[in-house]
């Protein structure tokens, strides 16, 4: 089969010629149908250092996928062949203290599909059955391939309250636009958007009409907020660029015992003046890995059952796995949205 392989360390990727994976008697073997470009993706492409020392080489990347169950192994009761799936990114043991207490995504002994473990960008793949998150038959290979990317910004928008609140998501990437749509679903009463990358604007304009957009090279982020909250701020930021100038202006528009939902990723170390902007503020800062599982992936399901949201505009771009250097050359620019390739 065809697989796109992390061969080095170097960056860069190889599209090679391997073996279909054989399956224990856990495991699924689903003929892949789409996987969409996750930002860790981007960053194993590109040889970011803080990524680089997670990945197992050789590695098939990619986690962001949509496949059919074509075997079965001995011991699986819960899939057949035909089935549309979604297999977890996060590969839990089921056995540790995390596992047991219900935070499977905290599992101790956790693997990483794509990074500590093959991948999803091939023709076929290997996956636990335990982790497979089964579809209805007629949803689509792409919404299937970008369930999981909501699924992380649903969690980001619900890791505490929303109804009624007002928020600012930082970022207009596929997670910011679909944290904006979730945070509208449920239940925002005002939401702003920051980014500063002007196709991303664009599509955060067209798919919202009805939010404030602001880009912060253009305007002063801070004061427009504050002085469109009645200088008291939003109730919640969510993070999602791993920015350090977006995560400090996060915290300078939240209210007093306002919430925090850091998604993104930074680089590195980030400063903050803790003092005025978290510790008068008495603010809430949670971190947000991932998603709960099973949790957040019913809450993808109820999303999308309203009809309020369609997250497929999101996805901007599509390219056979051969064209695999266009299509990460793209997203390394951060100018696209979802970008979704097929074997």
């Amino acid at each position: 089969m065809k697989a796109l392989v992390k061969a080095s360390r170097a960056p860069g990727l190889e599209l090679m010629d391997i073996d279909i994976p054989k399956i224990g008697t856990n495991d699924v073997l689903i003929k892949v149908k789409a996987t969409s470009i996750c930002g860790s993706d981007i960053r194993i492409f590109k040889s970011s250092p803080s990524y680089m020392r997670s990945v197992h080489i050789p590695t098939i990347i990619g986690h962001e996928t949509c496949g059919e169950v074509v075997e079965v192994g001995g011991c699986v009761a819960s899939l057949r062949k035909g089935d549309i799936v979604s297999p977890e990114a996060l590969i839990f043991c089921g056995e540790c203290y995390y596992c047991q207490v219900g935070a499977a995504h905290h599992c101790q002994n956790r693997k990483i599909l794509g990074v500590s473990t093959d991948g999803t960008f091939a023709e076929y793949a290997r996956v636990p059955a335990i982790g497979c998150w089964k579809h209805p038959k007629s949803i689509s290979t792409d919404l299937g391939a970008i369930y999981e990317p909501i699924g992380v910004a649903v969690h980001g928008v619900l890791a505490d309250e929303v109804n009624g609140k007002s928020v600012a998501v930082f970022g207009c990437g596929p997670i910011g636009l679909f944290a904006i749509g979730a945070a509208k679903v449920f239940g925002a009463t005002r939401v702003f958007s920051l980014e500063v990358a002007p196709k991303r604007l664009a599509m955060a304009r067209q798919l919202f009409p009805d939010i404030t957009v602001i880009n912060p090279k253009e305007q002063d982020a801070v004061r427009t907020i504050m002085d469109a909250t009645d200088g008291l701020g939003v109730d919640v930021s969510i993070e999602v660029s791993g920015s350090a100038e977006a995560l400090r202006q996060a915290f300078k528009v939240l209210k007093h015992e306002g919430r925090v939902s850091l998604v993104g990723v930074p680089e590195g170390p980030i400063e903050l003046d803790t003092h005025p902007d978290i510790i008068r503020k008495e603010a809430r800062v949670l971190g947000v890995l991932g998603h709960v599982i099973w949790k957040t992936l019913w809450q993808v399901r109820t999303l999308l059952d309203t009809g309020k949201f369609d997250p497929i505009p999101v996805i901007t771009h599509r390219f056979p796995l051969a064209e695999f250097k266009e299509a990460f050359e793209l997203a390394a620019r951060g100018e696209a949205g979802k970008i979704v390739l097929y074997p």
